[in-house]
This record gives structure tokens, C-alpha cells and sequence, in this order.
């Protein structure tokens, strides 16, 4: 091949050996860190990088990342879902919500389908969301002879809500990969997260509807009435929704910045278990511990996504990216297309942290020289450049919500499979998890076609 120079393409192999080594079954952050460390050394065979630049990834990490003050909130709303799982608040809500929909079709699913909405609004803890549901709620659904699929389904669906419902860690890294407000990706994607927890509940809902046998209902002796009910829903229903209310609220209004709110949060669930009863020391500790080896692995992958993103330009592949996308003569929306079906298919092998970390530095660019008319203006006005990238993240948090239920790699199906009692097999989760996995993609498109849906709170609230 005429002009062919092998070190042009080492962007492309940096992929290849990204899609190979993830299999290998150590650390992510290993590596990706490795990669991007080893690719370095053999540009400097190449002539293409220079040993001095290892030294401006330091620099990167440090600045960067460490010295974000953003970052500061990820470990706190870490603590706050974890301290919720543990106090037991969660197992309440549960319960609770379970004795208001007891005579609606499919009440106990769409208990779990609210509850993994309002937990959604306290942890972006995908593992720890899913397998505290399935430790509370699979028992129940299976002895009330629930479908096995329905009830997996249900499960693994709503817990993966947290990684896009405010406030998730998943935003709060977007915003600082992509340069936009956090408080603005907060607000784009409540309407999209509530769009899909919506469409979980019309589905169930129409489902058992139509096949009451899915579903029996809570027999009558076991329901709670009255004055009971009332004192249920105070002490188990009203403290978290207070709470959430509260951290989102100091945001969006202003109040606080997502860091001090991020406090705020950690503070009122530790006060929560301390009113239940149930902030013994064996509680706090195991939450303090989860909640620093959660962070430490987060922080970890971070600075190997650096190490990877840095070497990944350096090396050209900036360039190499935007003349593939160039070259394919797609046009915008076949780009944003294309964009979206790459994400899509790298759900099924990769965790959000790698997707987002990878594809958002490099594509980023890209998306904000396209040009989509008039599609996205919003009231008569022009969209800006932010709002541009603002839509287009909320497009991949959408998108990454089927890479934990996406076979063969969906970690949610692994945390549930992980813990569900041995009657349930792999083929029952499997067969439960495809309708949701096509609602995600009815919302992707519907979020892709009205991105009013992403746009119109931003606008309106923070003016």
C-alpha cells in the first residue's frame, strides 16, 4: 500500500488491544493504564512520542482529576447508598410501597420498579442496588408465585436506573470528561430517567394486566389498613424521598454546589439509620470500608483512563477518529447514529466506567461539529455548543443503560444471578431482561428524536 506508515495506526491498535487484554481478567484499570503506558514506549521507537510526555500524564492526573473539586462528591454519594442499603431504610421503602400498590396488577413489580427510581436518587451503585433488591424483593415475588422472568426482569431493570438518575456518579464524571455543568446534566436527564422508569411501569402494568397469573396479588390477610398504613408510609416512605428532595433540590436551586450537597446527603442517611436504631458500629463500619473500596477502584480506573486518553492523542487519534468519521460521508445524524451503535454494541462487553471514559474523550469533538439544523433549539434559540454535548451525553447515559443487562457481560444479571435463589437459571434472567432492554432503546429514541426531553429543564430552571 502506497504511503503506508504503520505508527498511524496505533490509535486503532490501542482499541484492538484494549478488546483483547479486557478478557484477560485483570483489573480494567491495569489495563487500560497499561496500554496507554506500553503504546507510549513503542511511539518512542516510532518516533511519535517522546519520553518527556509521560511526565505531562502526572500533571493530568493530578491536576485533574485529584484536584476536582466535583470528584469530591462522587465518594459521598457512594456513602450515601451504601448507608441507605445497610440501615435498612431501603428494605422499609420496599415494604411500604409494596402495601399502597397491593391491589394494583403487578403491585409488587411496580414497587420494585418505584423503589429502584427513588434509589436511583441516592446511589449510582448499580451492584449494590441490584443486589439489595434481589436479596428483598426475589424471595417475596417467588413465594407470591410471581413469573420468574418478570420478576428478574423487573429487578435488574430498575436497579440500573442509578446510573442515570441525578445524582449519579455516571453525570458527574460526563461533566467533567466533556467540560459541561454537572448541575445541567443533572437536569437534562431527570426527564429521561423518569421517561424510562415510566415505561417499565406501563409495560408491567398492561402486562399483568392482560396475564393476571404473572403476578397474584397480596392476599388480603397480609395487607396493612387504615391508621397502620398511614404511620408506615411516615416513618418508611417520607424520610429518603425528604432526603433526596433535599440534595437535589440544594442543586437545583442553587443552594449548594453537588459536592456540598454530596455532603448533605451522606449526613442525612447517617441520620436516618441513627433515628431507625441501626447505626451500630459493625453497620458503619462495613459502610465506611464499601464505600472507600468503591472509590478507590473508581479513582483507579480514572487515572488509567488518563494514562489511555492522553497516549491515545498523543498518538494522532484524534485525527484518525475524525477522518474515519469524515471519510464514511454519513452526515450528522448518520454520525450520532453510528456513535450510538458503537456505544450499544460496546455495552454488551464493557462496563460504563470503560465506555465512558474511552468513548467520550474521543467522540466529544466529533459530536460538537456536527450540525443537526434546527433540531436542537430550544424556545427560538440557537443551541449552543454545551447544550449540544449536554444532549449528547445524556444520549449515552440512556444508551449505557443496556450495558448491564446486555448478555454476555451485563454485570446487572451477573450481581442478580449472583444472588437469586438456585431455582432461577440464567435463561429465565435472560428471557426477563429483553423487553427492558428494548424499552431502553424506545427511550433512547424518543430522548434522540425530542431532545426537549434533555433540554427543556436546563433551559427553563437555570435561565
Amino acid at each position: 500500500m502506497d504511503n503506508f506508515y504503520i505508527e498511524d495506526w496505533f490509535p486503532l491498535f490501542m482499541f484492538a488491544s484494549l478488546g483483547i487484554l479486557v478478557f484477560t481478567g485483570l483489573p480494567v484499570a491495569f489495563v487500560i493504564s497499561g496500554i496507554g503506558i506500553g503504546f507510549g514506549f513503542l511511539g518512542m521507537a516510532y518516533d511519535v512520542f517522546s519520553f518527556i510526555e509521560f511526565f505531562n500524564i502526572v500533571s493530568r492526573i493530578w491536576g485533574g482529576i485529584s484536584e476536582n473539586m466535583v470528584m469530591v462528591a462522587v465518594p459521598m454519594f457512594i456513602y450515601m447508598g451504601t448507608m441507605l442499603e445497610k440501615s435498612g431504610v431501603a428494605e422499609d421503602l420496599l415494604e411500604c410501597l409494596n402495601m399502597l400498590l397491593r391491589k394494583v396488577p403487578g403491585g409488587l413489580a411496580l414497587s420494585v420498579t418505584l423503589m429502584g427510581t427513588i434509589m436511583a436518587a441516592t446511589t449510582g451503585i448499580i451492584g449494590a442496588s441490584v443486589v439489595m433488591m434481589t436479596l428483598l424483593a426475589l424471595p417475596v415475588m417467588m413465594r407470591r408465585n410471581y413469573d420468574p422472568s418478570l420478576a428478574t426482569g423487573t429487578i435488574a431493570a430498575s436497579g440500573t436506573l442509578g446510573i442515570l438518575i441525578p445524582p449519579s456518579i455516571m453525570l458527574v464524571l460526563m461533566s467533567d470528561l466533556l467540560s459541561v455543568s454537572v448541575g445541567n446534566l443533572f437536569l437534562a436527564a431527570i426527564l429521561p430517567g423518569l421517561i424510562l422508569a415510566g415505561l417499565y411501569t406501563v409495560y408491567i402494568f398492561v402486562r399483568c394486566q392482560l396475564n393476571p397469573s404473572l403476578a397474584p396479588p397480596l392476599p388480603e390477610g397480609e395487607a396493612i389498613h387504615g391508621k397502620d398504613l398511614a404511620m408506615m408510609v411516615v416513618r418508611s416512605f417520607v424520610p429518603p424521598v425528604f432526603l433526596i428532595v433535599l440534595v437535589l433540590g440544594s442543586i437545583f436551586a442553587g443552594f449548594a454546589t453537588p459536592t456540598e450537597a454530596a455532603g448533605v446527603g451522606a449526613v442525612g442517611a447517617t441520620f436516618l439509620a441513627l433515628v431507625k436504631g441501626r447505626l451500630k458500629w459493625p453497620v458503619l463500619k462495613d459502610v465506611c470500608e464499601r464505600s472507600a473500596l468503591t472509590g478507590a477502584m473508581l479513582f483507579f480506573l480514572f487515572a488509567g483512563a488518563t494514562v489511555f486518553s492522553y497516549v491515545f492523542r498523543s498518538l494522532g487519534g484524534d485525527d484518525l477518529v475524525i477522518d474515519l468519521v469524515e471519510g464514511a460521508g454519513l452526515g450528522s445524524w448518520g454520525i450520532l447514529l453510528l456513535l450510538m451503535l458503537i456505544v450499544f454494541i460496546l455495552g454488551f462487553f464493557f462496563d460504563w466506567v470503560e465506555i465512558t471514559l474511552i468513548v467520550l474523550p474521543i467522540f466529544a469533538p466529533v459530536i460538537a461539529q456536527l450540525d443537526f439544523g434546527h433540531h436542537l433549539d430550544i424556545g427560538g434559540l440557537e443551541a449552543t455548543e454545551a447544550q449540544v454535548l449536554t444532549w449528547f451525553a445524556v444520549l449515552v447515559a440512556v444508551n449505557l443503560q443496556t450495558s448491564f443487562l446486555t448478555p454476555p457481560f451485563g454485570f446487572a444479571l451477573f450481581y442478580l444471578k449472583g444472588v437469586a435463589p438456585k431455582s432461577i437459571t440464567i435463561q429465565q434472567i435472560y428471557k426477563g431482561i429483553i423487553p427492558f432492554v428494548l424499552l431502553q432503546v424506545l427511550g433512547l429514541i424518543l430522548v434522540m428524536y425530542f431532545p426537549e426531553l434533555a433540554l427543556w429543564m436546563p433551559n427553563t430552571l437555570l435561565e
